[in-house]
């Protein structure tokens, strides 16, 4: 397959690096020239436009900051579009939008695939992120082989614009735990606990999350570097707001949530790191929520594999 890349920010930037390390046939495109020439450095392709990388490629991957952006580039490239072309999704979007946009592509021809991904840029980077993709089965095998490129864990969702509502589903749980590890971490630090054996005591025991054991240690080290910003959280926590709105189910706590990150954007600044959202309280109580020995960003630091699908558990049969 000829795959064309477009977005090569901080997952877009690594998901292709993956394809391009392992000898996949990969065009890219950005509007930022240097994202592309760090690409082709790598051995990429440079293509001009999302039209032509539709019309020469046999799969265009779209990685973009927003829906209205993603919403572009498919206009751009629909004329393209042909029997056997494939539009892959791996943005962070809205699902309905996601519908609209793959119905269109399908209409002319083409196949459809929202594919968001999970696990962090540390992970995206190595191939070994998780990866969601929403499609028909058909479709889904085709892309398979690139996926296990990408991912490790690759999960088929259903149809298309299942895999979206699992992604904001999953970034809503991590934004609830983000905000509750900056709640321990400075309660730890208010009642004189050492830092360090706070942060042992939580992932050793049934307070740990995959966001305790990540982005607490960044949170500790000061640099609040997780390569994801507030603006970020803001978008993908509206999205699951949209998606309960629309099933009737009234929330809690994603409101609080809205609250507290608009409250963030509006001191420190819509692309401020998303983890320094604990800033909020260290001002509040005048602590410094840090401690020795803990990394200034997170590497993945377990070999790169080949990816496999995740066989969803089903009643045996009678």
């Amino acid at each position: 397959m000829k795959v064309g890349f477009i977005g090569l920010g901080n997952v877009g930037g690594k998901l292709s690096g993956s394809l391009i390390r392992n000898k996949v046939d990969v065009t890219v495109f950005d509007l930022n020239p240097d994202l592309v020439a760090a690409s082709v450095a790598k051995g990429a392709r440079s293509g001009s436009s999302a039209a032509a990388l539709m019309r020469d490629c046999d799969v265009v991957i779209t990685c973009l900051p927003s829906p209205a952006i993603s919403a572009a580039v498919v206009a751009e490239m629909l004329p393209e579009v042909r029997t056997g072309k494939i539009w892959l999704e791996m943005s962070t979007t809205d699902e309905a939008e996601i519908r609209r946009l793959g119905a269109e592509v399908i209409a002319r021809g083409g196949a459809a695939v929202d594919c968001p991904v999970s696990g962090g840029c540390h992970r995206a980077d190595t191939g070994n992120i998780s990866i969601f993709a929403g499609c028909d089965r058909a479709t889904f095998e085709r892309v398979l082989p690139l996926l296990t490129i990408m991912g490790r864990r690759i999960l088929h969702t259903g149809e298309i614009g299942s895999a979206s509502i699992l992604k904001v589903i999953s970034n809503y749980l991590a934004t609830a735990n983000l905000i509750s590890c900056t709640e321990a971490l400075t309660v730890a630090a208010g009642a004189g606990m050492d830092l360090g054996t706070a942060f042992e005591a939580i992932r050793i025991s049934s307070g740990n999350s995959f966001v305790h054991e990540t982005e607490s240690q960044v949170i500790l080290n000061g640099s609040r570097d997780i390569s994801f910003t507030m603006d970020l959280v803001a978008k993908d926590i509206g999205l699951f707001q949209a998606v309960a709105d629309r099933a009737g189910v009234p929330l809690e706590l994603n409101p609080l949530l809205i609250g507290i990150f608009q409250d963030g954007i509006a001191r420190y600044g819509a692309r401020e790191q998303s983890d320094n959202i604990i800033k909020r309280l260290e001002e509040a109580t005048g602590l410094d929520i840090r401690a020795p020995g803990f990394p200034a960003e997170m590497v993945d630091d377990e070999p790169e594999e080949p990816g496999a699908e995740v066989i969803v558990r089903r009643a045996a049969a009678n």
